[in-house]
């Protein structure tokens, strides 16, 4: 049995950038051992050759820049689902997230929970924000 599992995600040349955007929108993330390509290597001077993306303290992704294109990208049968604390982070992460981005269902009550919204960043990675129904006591 493996040790840990951890969700990779592949970028083709945007991988900065994206790590600038998740580290921008959510408080607690962070990015550790990061390592750029450099002079010479498989792929451009620069882009990532590796990073450990914690978008809070329980989830941890590897990121990478892919060194050759490839015909696929993201897909949003593959997809982060953030269940957020309140309207307040909910329209947040909305607004930033689809910036640039597509929005596959706009945010509304879907009766599953109070608020919904699925979205395509503008990098290709797929996010469904839910804020969920308060318990009734």
């Amino acid at each position: 049995m493996p040790q840990t599992i951890t969700p990779a995600l592949m970028f083709q040349g945007q991988a900065t950038a994206a790590l600038a955007l998740y580290t921008s929108l959510f408080p607690l993330a962070r990015v550790e051992n990061l390592r750029l390509y450099g002079p010479g290597e498989i792929s451009p001077e620069g882009t990532v050759a590796g990073a450990e993306l914690h978008l809070t303290p329980e989830l941890r992704l590897r990121v990478s820049d892919s060194p050759p294109v490839h015909a696929f990208t993201f897909t949003p049968s593959t997809s982060l689902f953030v269940d957020c604390d309140g309207e307040s982070e909910f329209d947040s992460l909305y607004a930033g997230l689809s910036e640039g981005g597509e929005v596959l269902m706009p945010p509304a009550d879907y009766g599953f929970s109070a608020r919904f919204a699925w979205v395509n960043d503008r990098y290709g990675m797929s996010w469904q924000l839910n804020v969920p129904h308060q318990p009734t006591p």
